[in-house]
């Protein structure tokens, strides 16, 4: 490892190890990782191209097929004779066989080659095993793949570089996910660089900072400069990376082979829609990257003591160990790094990194006594340290004069950097937390190789009966067949799945949710478990203070009016408030208090009442809350009257536990009554107080915390209550109702927690806490009840029937320090326990996202809302994370550019727009309606950038709003938005899977009308494909309408495709479809007349015969059918309710089917020659239209029985989950 730069450093962990982090892996038997970061990290070196994995399998494989093809089978000549004898016949035959057979060859061997070129982009493990080869140690020209932890990005290829030391040594380090990793030669691994963060405070106060050059350049080489550069990718690069996915390069792939098959307008017009798309999501991705750019630290000019000397260097140019003068920032400088407070105090806003905006009151080392402990920053250490990215709000320059810089700041000691700080770790969770959610998954893929298989076999059969004429152009006949496999798997797919999510964007802008990864929509209609902060999300953040209680008979609560002179001098006085030019500052609870006493705080530390009863107070001497001893106090001092002297008292507030043993009586009920009301869901403090008479400055000076803190007078229990939100209640009602398991995670006490479940309705049932181990009544951790009369083992032994037996009569709360235990003791039980909590209390941030990421990894779909940047790991994790906005969004103008490009935008529109009408003049009906259809598909496309870049001026995302992070961000603190994001999610959803099961039956019936029926020589005119192709976009579209019903529903949709209902609906549904159309081609064929010579197939036509048409009954009859199964299809398909609209409500899918359903029963019977006429259909023979008539009717009366057999045995919605609350 490592050292530390200069001898005065404290050693510490590694910079992206979080100590909490260490401490909740503990004893879990897992494969050995680098950090909470990195997983494993492997060397390599690259093979020389010829001989690389992508190369040299592929050169002997070409030149051997190119040989066979050109020369083995080219030189089979057949013998120059006038006639052809029958061996040579046979001979010519055979050589035919096998070129078409060198040909395929050749075009699988490139086919197998592309595809394992882009496997070398979609994979980072691929591109190392076919270009590289392992080493074991580093050295030049090396590279590292680097794998990181679950949850924290991707894998990737970085290079190995290299420093020279001091010594002359060479060190080898890599960077990734902007943390330095450097190789330990001893244990032959990457180790993350040690940050002075965990050293004795003595040796901090006592640092001198950075006295040497060379620890400057030790320092500087170590760990680098302070910085956080986030390079924005340019345009080009993310592009590049959207156009190598698979479903990319799949429809690029089918659009050449139509191009190649004469079908210009609509391949290009086609590639043009893709390149579009791909283009909007990548300028999306553009616009997030800036905004998280600007949260990056902008340097500026700062007193740093180096060499002894105070000097004025760039906060970019900071190290740790460097002593720093800190000011009250200024033109929006932030605080530059991670560091710890020497000298003076600070109040500082840390809403950038926690989303409270509650200013904090931090202090100095030294204003400590025992330094002779170890430095915990992210536990009670947080009172001393300064994190970066916060800001000063005031500064109080330190009191002795041992060492003051120029400008009169705080005196602080650096200890972390870069992206090692904590802002610094919160924007490489921003960027490299989690993997984005997009439409390529996995279950898609799965879909579409369910699709090939028919494909395939149609595509097969096309080949076999294709080659049978001799004399028929192999290579058109290959085309042919390729094309069929790209055919049905639907090109406009993601297309499809895309208009159906854009449509819920706009609805759930419409209602100020926002979302920044639109695809993750239906994954809100899979959820199982929704999980909610408490404080700011289900509770407001406005503190009421009831009373005072435990002062008068029976504890009964007073009003605060009320209350004798000692409990409001107490609560009047014994607050860390700080009174600023923009109004008072500091903790709401302790805002709340002073209010409801109504005294008035000074800028000179003063307190003075309204009521002339009492006297004002002058607070002397602060000693700061901790949460390791759960309280604070005060000395303060008062006039006595009609004199000048100065008489003294001790203020001290804090837990009730805590305080009871400061006391110099308890009262007889003193626990009694704290507890009642801490069941009540109420916060508690117990106030104390002291006289101490008059002191001198210097006995105040060196007056002790312990001396303040004993022989206290009982002042009585403040009671303060958070009220709930108004709709949070009725939200959760219908989450429960709805088969949603609700889960409360919060920082709060198990009490609290308890009563706001109880009050939401979280649980019905009584609530069990996970309890440690207590000398005097219990041995070992247990479940206690909130009134303490029910104990239960923690019958580890009998593992899920043990919980299942307790949540008959009971609900589970756990707190952190429990998971922490089992975390560490009894994973399996922990991993049975975790889907069946129902309160996690005194859950620290890291915690949260613990479970989050738990949950998901037991396979159950969680939705986290939260409302601060606090839970910014948990909303990032979250198969769904949503961000309620508690602030008032700032309203962004837009710029003299951005005003500029959408006039350049408007102009180009109207051009673009007259030369598509000159354009039109020249095309086909079926090309006019494929790029009408691509017009109305672009301006849906429009609107929803309308609505984006409406949102994007309503409101500006700022740091401490945990939104950048959270996929959805709700302008509204309500939690009603989970409702509408659950609702639209479904509808989603179920659109998607209805979308799909109509493409599938329409992809199978197409692959029966390609194979079989094309080789038949039956095949549509171009005003036949353009009418069948305009009712299937516009059901399409309207299918993607839909909108989602007002109530969720009680039962949840199927969450994917692959389920019995869905598999068997199609097969059965595609068995009377094809039974109609062999049935009714049979009885058509027997009808027309006797066909002369062979069948010519459309690829052996010329191009004058292409555009002719003969209309027969066998064509004219397939086409009515198709027709009609498309109708019957959509029909039967369709379902609303209980999710989204009925079809008589979606009017205009209503209009669209009865339309079809009409023009089918018109074309049939010859009611409207006109129309037969337009359509290209003959008279049919009155027998037949009985026939065709009677038969279609019956398919989709089949269709429609068997569709629901189907649901009935199988069923159409999700099973209820064991871990549902009812």
């Amino acid at each position: 490892m490592t050292e530390a730069a200069g001898a005065d450093i404290p050693r510490g962990e590694a910079g992206d190890t979080d100590h909490y982090a260490k401490e909740m892996t503990g004893k879990a038997k897992e494969p050995p990782k680098l950090d909470d970061l990195v997983q494993y990290v492997s060397l390599h070196v690259r093979i020389p191209t010829p001989l690389t994995g992508v190369v040299l399998p592929f050169v002997p494989l070409y030149l051997s097929a190119f040989y066979l093809w050109i020369h083995v089978i080219g030189g089979e000549e057949s013998p120059k004779t006038d006639q052809i004898s029958g061996e040579n016949q046979t001979t010519t035959d055979h050589s035919t066989t096998w070129n078409d057979v060198g040909f395929i060859a050749v075009v699988a061997i490139a086919f197998l080659h592309v595809l394992t070129l882009l496997f070398c982009y979609w994979s980072v493990h691929v591109l190392a095993f076919l270009t590289c080869r392992r080493v074991k140690l580093p050295g030049a020209n090396v590279l590292a793949k680097v794998v990181p932890t679950a949850n924290n990005g991707n894998s990737k290829i970085v290079p190995v570089k290299s420093s020279k030391l001091e010594d002359g040594s060479t060190q080898y380090f890599l960077v990734f996910q902007k943390t330095k990793y450097v190789w330990n030669e001893d244990r032959k691994t990457f180790r993350a660089v040690e940050f002075p963060v965990n050293g004795l405070l003595s040796s901090y106060s006592s640092s001198r900072g950075l006295e040497t050059e060379e620890a400057i350049k030790r320092a500087t080489l170590t760990y680098g400069n302070n910085e956080m550069e986030m390079v924005v990718p340019e345009f080009h690069e993310l592009f590049i990376e959207r156009a190598t996915a698979p479903f990319f390069v799949f429809q690029v792939f089918s659009v050449g082979l139509w191009c190649m098959d004469d079908y210009w307008y609509y391949s290009l017009f086609t590639l043009f829609m893709l390149v579009a798309f791909e283009c909007t999501i990548v300028k999306q991705q553009l616009r997030n990257m800036s905004e998280i750019r600007k949260m990056g630290n902008k340097p500026y000019l700062i007193y740093a003591f180096r060499q002894n000397k105070w000097r004025h260097i760039g906060s970019d140019e900071l190290l740790p160990g460097d002593l720093v003068s800190v000011t009250r920032s200024q033109n929006d400088n932030i605080v530059p790094c991670d560091l710890v407070i020497l000298r003076g105090s600070c109040i500082v806003d840390e809403s950038m990194l926690t989303g409270e905006s509650v200013p904090l009151m931090k202090e100095s080392l030294e204003s400590l006594d025992n330094l002779n402990i170890e430095m915990d920053a992210e536990g009670d250490g947080k009172l001393f340290v300064l994190f970066g990215g916060t800001k000063v709000v005031q500064h109080t320059a330190p009191t002795k004069e041992s060492l003051r810089a120029p400008d009169g700041g705080c005196i602080g000691y650096v200890i972390r950097t870069g992206f090692n700080t904590s802002q610094g770790r919160l924007l490489r969770t921003i960027l490299f937390g989690a993997n984005r959610a997009t439409e390529n998954n996995v279950e898609t893929f799965a879909f579409i190789a369910f699709l090939m298989v028919f494909a395939v076999a149609a595509a097969s059969y096309v080949w076999v009966k294709g080659s049978e004429d001799l004399e028929r152009n192999r290579y058109k006949l290959f085309l042919e067949c390729t094309l069929i496999l790209t055919s049905i798997i639907p090109p406009d797919l993601p297309i499809e799945l895309t208009l159906a999510v854009n449509t819920s964007l706009i609805q759930l802008t419409k209602l100020f949710v926002f979302c920044t990864e639109p695809f993750r929509i239906p994954f809100a209609g899979k959820v199982q478990i929704c999980c909610f902060d408490k404080t700011g999300t289900l509770t407001t953040d406005n503190l009421m203070v009831e009373g005072i209680a435990g002062l008068a008979p029976n504890g009964a609560c007073v009003p605060i009016e009320e209350a004798p002179g000692n409990t409001v001098q107490v609560l009047a006085c014994c607050h860390s408030l700080t009174l600023l030019d923009d109004g008072l500052v500091g903790d709401p609870l302790e805002k709340a208090t002073l209010a409801a006493v109504d005294w008035t705080l000074t800028k000179m530390d003063s307190v003075i009442p309204k009521r002339p009863q009492f006297k004002p107070l002058k607070i002397c001497q602060r000693y700061h809350f901790s949460s390791a001893l759960k309280r604070m106090s005060v000395l303060a001092g008062y006039l006595v009257p009609y004199s000048n002297e100065v008489k003294h008292i001790g203020a001290v507030k804090g837990a009730p536990e805590v305080i009871q043993k400061m006391l110099r009586e308890v009262p007889s009920d003193y626990e009694k009554v704290y507890l009642e009301y801490a069941r009540r869901g109420a916060r508690v403090l117990a106030l104390g107080i002291k006289e101490f008479g008059t002191l001198g400055s210097q006995q105040i000076r060196e007056l002790k915390r312990e001396e303040v803190e004993c022989d206290l007078i009982f002042a009585g229990f403040v009671i303060i209550s958070c009220p709930m939100k108004p709709d949070s209640k009725s939200v959760i009602k219908q989450l429960i109702q709805s088969s949603h398991k609700v889960v409360m995670i919060t920082g709060d006490s198990p009490l609290t927690a308890c009563h706001v479940a109880r009050e939401l309705r979280f649980t019905r049932k009584k609530l069990l806490i996970l309890t440690p181990p207590d000398q005097e009544e219990r041995t070992s951790w247990s479940w206690v009840s909130i009134d303490g009369d029910q104990t239960y083992d923690l019958d580890i032994k009998r593992g899920s029937k043990g919980i299942s037996l307790l949540l008959g009569t009971h609900d589970l709360c756990i707190t952190g320090e429990g998971l922490q235990h089992l975390q560490q003791n009894q994973q399996q039980y922990m991993r049975h326990l975790l889907p069946l909590i129902t309160v996690c209390a005194r859950f620290a941030p890291k915690q949260k996202e613990f479970v989050i990421t738990q949950l998901k990894h037991l396979g159950y779909c969680t939705l986290m809302c939260g409302d601060g940047t606090n839970d910014v790991g948990a909303l990032k994790h979250a198969n769904v994370g949503v961000s309620l906005l508690t602030s008032a969004p700032v309203k962004r103008k837009r710029t003299e550019e951005e005003q500029q490009q959408a006039a350049a935008a408007a102009n180009a529109a109207a051009a673009a727009a007259q030369a598509v009408a000159n354009a039109n003049q020249q095309l086909t009906p079926r090309e006019r309606a494929l790029r009408r259809r691509q017009e109305h598909i672009n301006q849906t496309q429009a609107r929803l950038q309308n609505a984006l870049r409406d949102m994007e001026e309503q409101t500006m995302v700022k740091l401490g709003d945990a939104s950048i992070a959270a996929p959805f961000t709700s302008k509204s603190s309500s939690i009603t938005c989970v409702n509408h994001i659950i609702k639209q999610g479904r509808c989603t959803l179920v659109t998607t899977l209805q979308m799909f099961k109509i493409l599938a039956l329409n992809a199978l019936i197409q692959a029966y009308c390609q194979s079989v029926l094309y080789i038949d020589g039956i095949k549509f005119s171009d005003t036949q494909a353009t009418m069948q192709g305009i009712f299937i976009a516009a059901c399409f579209l309207f299918i993607t309408r839909a909108k989602p019903l007002k109530t969720l529903s009680k039962v949840a949709p199927l969450p994917n495709i692959f389920n019995f209902y869905t598999i068997s609906t199609i097969l059965s549904q595609f068995a009377v479809h094809f039974g109609t159309l062999y049935y009714l081609t049979s009885q058509a064929n027997i009808l027309a007349p006797p066909r002369e010579g062979k069948v010519k197939l459309y690829i052996d036509m010329d191009a004058e015969e292409k555009t002719k048409y003969d209309p027969n009954i066998v064509s004219s009859t397939v086409y009515i059918i198709c027709l009609s199964l498309q109708v019957a299809t959509i029909a039967v398909n369709y379902k609303g309710h209980p999710f989204m609209e009925s079809l008589r409500s979606n009017r205009m899918l209503m209009y669209a089917i009865g339309a079809s359903a009409t023009l089918v029963i018109l074309l049939s019977t010859g009611l409207a020659p006109e129309l037969t006429e337009f359509f290209e259909i003959i008279n049919f023979p009155t027998e037949f239209r009985k026939t065709l008539l009677g038969v279609l009717i019956l398919d989709i009366i089949g269709a429609f029985i068997l569709d629901r057999i189907c649901s009935f045995l199988f069923g159409e919605t999700r099973c209820k989950s064991k871990v549902l609350n009812c």
